[in-house]
Formats: C-alpha cells, sequence, structure tokens
C-alpha cells in the first residue's frame, strides 16, 4: 500500500509530465497543491479515505481522490502509467 510521501511524489512527477506536456497550468498546479497537502496531512490517507473524507483534505478534489483510491486499492495509478508512456 502506497504511503502518503509516496503518493505525493507521484503527484508531483504527474505535474511535471502535465507541465512538459504543456496542460493547463491551473492543472499542472492543482496536482502540486495536492501533493503538498498530502505530505502533511499529519495521518496516513488510508485512515482518511476509511473515514470518508479524502476531499477535505485541502487541494483534493473528486478526481485526486479517485486517484488516491485507485493508488490505495491497487498500489499503481493508469493515468500515471498512460502519461509517463505519452511524455518522451
Amino acid at each position: 500500500m502506497a504511503g502518503n510521501l509516496e503518493i505525493a511524489a507521484l503527484f508531483e512527477r504527474i505535474a511535471d509530465l502535465l507541465e512538459i506536456r504543456g496542460e493547463n497550468v491551473f492543472k499542472v498546479n492543482a496536482y502540486r497543491r495536492a501533493a503538498e497537502n498530502i505530505r502533511e496531512a499529519g495521518r496516513p490517507l488510508a485512515e482518511i479515505r476509511a473515514e470518508g473524507t479524502l476531499r477535505q483534505v485541502p487541494g483534493v478534489g473528486e478526481a485526486i481522490a479517485e486517484k488516491i483510491e485507485e493508488l490505495l486499492d491497487t498500489g499503481k495509478l493508469d493515468f500515471y502509467e498512460k502519461l509517463r508512456g505519452e511524455v518522451p
């Protein structure tokens, strides 16, 4: 199971790849903001998810919450794998 630091690092990499790809700056910054807040959450995301309060973490909206759940459930993120394959 991925921990907060691993998930935050992955979201930082996603932000970098989106930036390289020329994505909207707001989308890039959303991933960076989520990564920073996940790093500083103070409790494991798995605990926060179990309480049903993932979206109460600052910077975590519906799309990012779904990605966190996928990471917690499977240990991987298809969105990241696809993005990694698209960016040289």
